[in-house]
C-alpha cells in the first residue's frame, strides 16, 4: 500500500475514533491503540481552545502550533495543508476576522466531516473545507496570503511537489509558517522504513538542511527553521514502542535527532517564477 493511503487509513480512524467520544494525539498511533505520543502533547493554550467544540481539541494530530506562532492579520485569507478536525482553521479564521477567510485542505472523508461539524458548532462562517491533496491544491496562483500545517508534510512522500504548490497559491509577498517534525543527523534505515512511524510524523520528517534547501528552490526566500521542542530518549521510547522495533537498540540512536519546528519562509515581494507573476 502506498503510503499515501496508509496515511488516508489512518487519520479517517483516527477521525471516527474521536466522533466516537476518543481522543486522538498524533493519528496513527493513537487510532491504533489509544496511547498519545510525546510528539502532540500540550500544544495548544486553553486559553486559545476554550470556545472550540471538544472534538476539534481532540482530533488534533499535530506537532506544534502555527496558529500562535504565524502573524495573521485582518482580512488576509489563510490556507491551512492537511487541516484535519479544522482546529487550526478555526483558530486562524477569528483571528483574521470577518473580512478574511481561513481555507482547510484535507483529503480524508472523515477528516473533512468532522471538521465542518466543528465548523457548525463553533459558528464560525469564514471558513471553508476542501477536499484535496496538499500536492494538488485546488486553489488559483497567488490567492493565499498565508500557509500554515501543522505536522502534515512530513507525511507526504512528494514534498517538493507541496512546497511548489505552496508557493503557487501564495501572493507575491506570502508567508509559508508551519510546524512539522524535521531531524538532524543520520537517522537509522529501519526507522525510515517503518510505514507507520512515517504516518505517526516520524519516518518521514526531512533533515533540517534539506528542508532548507527544498524550500530554497520552490522559490522561497527569508527561510528560517525554529526548533520548538528537541525529543529525549524517553520521548523515543515513548514513540518507538509497539512498533515492532527493538527499542533498547535504536532509541540512542534517534535520541536528539528529531525535533519539532516552526519553519517560516517567505514567497518574494516580486519575482518571475513559474506560478508566481500574476
Amino acid at each position: 500500500m502506498e503510503i499515501k493511503e496508509v496515511v488516508r487509513q489512518k487519520y479517517g480512524e483516527a477521525a471516527a475514533r474521536v466522533r466516537n467520544g476518543g481522543n486522538s494525539c498524533c493519528g496513527a498511533s493513537a487510532a491504533l491503540d489509544g496511547h498519545c505520543d510525546p510528539i502532540t502533547s500540550n500544544l495548544y493554550d486553553p486559553s486559545q481552545t476554550g470556545a472550540l467544540p471538544e472534538e476539534a481539541v481532540a482530533a488534533s494530530l499535530g506537532c506544534g502550533n502555527p496558529t500562535a506562532l504565524a502573524s495573521l492579520n485582518a482580512g488576509e485569507t489563510v490556507l491551512d495543508l492537511g487541516s484535519g478536525g479544522g482546529i487550526d482553521v478555526l483558530l486562524s479564521a477569528r483571528r483574521v476576522g470577518p473580512a478574511g477567510k481561513a481555507y482547510g485542505l484535507d483529503m480524508t472523508d472523515e477528516m473533512l466531516a468532522l471538521a465542518r461539524e466543528n465548523q457548525r458548532k463553533a459558528g464560525i462562517e469564514n471558513v471553508e473545507f476542501l477536499k484535496g491533496e496538499i500536492e494538488r491544491i485546488p486553489l488559483p496562483d497567488n490567492s493565499v496570503d498565508v500557509i500554515i500545517s501543522n505536522c502534515v508534510i512530513n507525511l507526504s512522500g512528494d514534498k517538493d511537489r507541496v512546497l511548489r504548490e505552496a508557493f503557487r497559491v501564495l501572493k507575491l509577498g506570502g508567508r509559508f509558517a508551519v510546524s512539522d517534525v524535521v531531524t538532524r543527523g543520520d537517522v537509522p534505515e529501519e526507522v525510515r522504513r517503518d510505514m507507520l512511524l512515517w504516518v505517526g510524523c516520524i519516518a518521514g520528517a526531512l533533515d533540517a538542511d534539506q528542508y532548507i534547501g527544498k524550500l530554497a528552490r520552490a522559490g522561497f526566500e527569508r527561510i528560517h527553521i525554529e526548533p520548538t521542542r528537541v525529543y529525549d530518549i524517553e520521548d523515543a521510547r515513548a514513540f518507538l514502542s509497539g512498533q515492532g522495533i527493538d527499542v533498547d537498540a535504536l532509541a540512542p540512536a534517534v535520541e536528539g535527532k528529531f525535533m519539532s519546528a516552526f519553519i517560516r519562509a517567505t514567497k518574494p515581494a516580486g519575482c518571475c517564477a513559474p506560478g508566481c507573476c500574476a
